[in-house]
């Protein structure tokens, strides 16, 4: 069976990548739908970073690309891997002849999928579906607590794929702000009612809508969590603390049948 020559299925080749053009007096920047995890710079002509988490900037430096006199030649290949996609692209040295575009856009049509079948959701999926979360109407759920003039509430419980959403509404009634130290998600004993349990089981939010640090008045924010289970006896309890001397802390408990009844995004 003669292979050379042939295209392998699956397989990309140099031709198949989007040629970009650059030049050694503009940075050009790589624009990803999602965070960057990974970047390969296939030369030593080219040069740069990720300034913010889903831009990617590159440059040629002079010295190594000024021998080309102005003609057209092949720098290499650059790698970028996001959240859920893989992309490649051929760049090339412009000529005074090549439009230099100083923004790309990184889209489906140059990319291939990463960890085909259950993947988990990008930092971008979740802003999405906490975004959608946000502008439902509060629901049904009486999950509330209230301590040293502050109250919480768990407005909504939402599921998707292997995720729950949890939409809760921090209330300040005192002249203070509340300077937000933490909020923790933990598995507890119904029995035990403490925040100091140390025999919880704790859960770290995969994200949070919103990164607000103090607050007087209210506080409305969406939590993302990875799907769990856990016994009747138990509860996911969640604990609001202050940063302030005074160490206000509020409870909000989640039964398990409450998680069972969740509505679907």
């Amino acid at each position: 069976m003669n292979l050379f020559g042939q295209k392998m299925e699956g397989a990309l080749l140099r031709n198949d990548l989007q040629r970009v053009y650059i030049h050694e007096d503009i940075s050009l920047h790589f624009i990803s739908p999602e965070p960057i995890r990974y970047v390969d710079i296939s030369t030593k002509k080219l040069v740069g970073n990720i300034p913010i988490e889903n831009v990617f900037r590159i440059k040629a430096l002079k010295d190594s690309v000024e021998v080309f006199n102005g003609y057209n030649r092949s720098l290499g290949i650059i790698t970028i891997i996001g959240e859920k996609f893989i992309a490649q692209y051929d760049l090339w040295y412009a000529s005074g002849s090549n439009p230099l575009e100083t923004q790309i856009e990184i889209l489906p049509k140059n990319t291939n999928p990463l960890d085909i079948g259950a993947t988990p959701l990008s930092k971008n999926d979740l802003r999405q579906f906490s975004i959608e979360a946000y502008k439902k109407k509060k629901s049904k759920h009486n999950i509330y607590s209230s301590k040293y003039g502050i109250s919480g509430r768990v407005n909504n419980i939402y599921t998707f794929e292997d995720y729950v959403f949890l939409d809760i509404t921090y209330t300040n009634r005192t002249n203070l702000k509340f300077e937000i130290d933490q909020v923790r998600f933990k598995i507890a004993d119904k029995r035990i009612t403490k925040a100091t349990n140390v025999q919880a089981i704790e859960i770290e939010p995969v994200y949070q809508l919103f990164d607000q640090k103090e607050f007087k008045g209210k506080h409305r924010n969406i939590y993302a969590l990875r799907k769990f289970s856990f016994p009747n006896n138990k509860i996911l309890s969640i604990e609001l603390t202050e940063s302030q001397i005074s160490g206000r802390t509020l409870l909000l408990q989640i039964d398990y049948s409450d998680l069972l009844t969740a509505d679907t995004l």
